[in-house]
């Protein structure tokens, strides 16, 4: 199949192939480094990064497996994983907090004397859905705070929650780095050509990586499976909304589950999708 085949001209960033071609290869790192640096209005300023497994399994057997979308650290080690989270779940925080410890944890030093010292972590999750619809900001973070105080008691732990329906700005409202970056996340697949809001280098690094008439045959493929996928998703997601009104939300959470799993979505993406474990998955 060739690109004449899809109606878009860039990929869409919400399916796996597209997240990870921007954002999760060493050809785009430059795009990564862009983003991480205007998501954190130049509090962190990250020169390079090195990519990291995205495949973690705990400390023994017994304990659930992590994969992230996108893992990798700067150059003072500090440690950045970077999620597009598709759709809502029941338990999607504590989902959050139980990947942040994958990256504290593999810093233990083994063999001999530590203090403890570790390096930063940020957990980065890019929603495509709303954790409230009657707050109207998109852009939330999160620190381990005293209450008392209101003080930020730890500065290592940082979690970054971006609910991107929320975000309406139009090209003519964009004016730091990081509107201009949400509004490529919002509208990529949606665009015909690069907006001239969008002049900085990087924005046209961008627009190069993401234009499907540049793919191989390989990529090709592969991004047409992955965008099946978030279709079969998006539409069993939906008919779930519908009909879980009526049914428990948990057996929702398992139709959802058979669905997917008859339409051949991979089980990590399932669990990712409903927070069922993958033995509850594998058991349907």
């Amino acid at each position: 199949m060739g690109s004449e085949g899809l109606q878009e001209r860039y990929i869409n960033p919400y399916t796996d192939f597209g997240f990870k071609k921007l954002f999760g290869t060493d050809m785009n790192k430059d795009l990564l480094i862009s983003f991480l640096n205007a998501l954190l209005h130049g509090e962190q300023m990250v020169k390079d990064v090195t990519y990291l497994n995205t495949e973690h399994l705990g400390t023994q057997e017994i304990d659930r497996r992590a994969v992230f979308d996108v893992y990798c650290e700067n150059e003072q080690g500090e440690k950045f994983l970077v999620e597009m989270q598709k759709g809502e779940q029941q338990f999607f925080k504590d989902r959050s907090l139980f990947y942040s410890t994958f990256p504290i944890r593999e810093q233990a030093v083994k063999g001999k004397n530590w203090d403890y010292e570790l390096k930063a972590v940020y957990t980065i999750g890019i929603l495509n859905f709303t954790f409230d619809e009657k707050d109207g900001y998109y852009h939330h973070e999160v620190k381990l705070l005293d209450t008392r105080t209101k003080e930020v008691f730890y500065d290592k732990l940082t979690f970054i929650y971006l609910e991107m329906p929320k975000f309406n700005k139009t090209e003519s409202e964009l004016e730091t780095m990081f509107d201009k970056w949400m509004f490529v996340l919002r509208n990529l697949s949606g665009l015909m050509e690069r907006p001239a809001a969008l002049q900085e280098c990087v924005f046209e690094r961008l627009f190069k990586a993401a234009e499907i008439a540049g793919f191989s045959q390989q990529e090709l493929f592969e991004y047409e499976d992955s965008l099946k996928v978030f279709r079969d998703w998006y539409s069993v997601m939906k008919t779930a909304v519908k009909k879980g009104r009526a049914e428990g939300i948990e057996e929702s959470k398992m139709e959802i589950a058979r669905n997917l799993k008859a339409l051949g979505v991979p089980i990590e993406v399932i669990v990712k999708s409903t927070n069922l474990s993958m033995e509850e998955i594998e058991k349907l």
